[in-house]
């Protein structure tokens, strides 16, 4: 998800039963402050499917926020939102970015953003098999030949992989 979307993510779009997320806004600041609910950054929604790993972390994340939510009392605000603070509130793009380059930082990435993380999991996503096409929808980019402009040097090493194999295949069925 880009930053927006993840912020902008309802519990009412989270499916735990099909096991999928509708991303269809994006949480958005205004000039002065004010959040807004915006279209995505294409104006189109799609679904995605994540891991099953994903979509536990979500419920545990949900489990967790409802214990905010009582220990918020009448304090806590109800959004609706997937990702807040701990009294029901968006979170502030600044404050996550701030702890999230304490984080890489920590492990000796100071340089990576917030934003790399959809690379990280195109790259991924490409390296374990998936098809172009599947990463584009993921990633809600418009053609999947923007997504092979962005990310064709995976699929070049991914060719030179498949070179090595199929001289390993030839050499076994020749005895070489």
């Amino acid at each position: 998800l880009r930053q927006g979307e993840a912020f902008g993510l309802l519990w009412e779009c989270v499916d735990f039963q099909k096991g999928i997320l509708l991303i269809d806004k994006q949480l958005q600041r205004r000039p002065g402050g004010q959040n807004v609910f915006a279209p995505t950054k294409n104006d189109h929604s799609r679904t995605i499917r994540p891991a099953p790993w994903v979509m536990n972390l979500l419920r545990r994340h949900k489990y967790r926020q409802l214990e905010d939510r009582f220990r918020a009392a009448e304090f806590w605000e109800e959004s609706g939102l997937v990702f807040t603070d701990s009294i029901g509130h968006n979170l502030n793009g600044t404050t996550v970015n701030r702890y999230f380059k304490k984080a890489v930082t920590a492990i000796g990435c100071p340089n990576v953003r917030f934003h790399d993380l959809r690379h990280s999991y195109a790259v991924a996503s490409i390296r374990a098999g998936d098809d172009i096409k599947t990463v584009q929808e993921n990633l809600g980019h418009a053609t999947a030949a923007f997504t092979l402009d962005v990310y064709g040097h995976v699929t070049e090493q991914m060719k030179q992989a498949s070179a090595e194999r199929m001289q390993t295949f030839i050499k076994s069925v020749l005895n070489l």
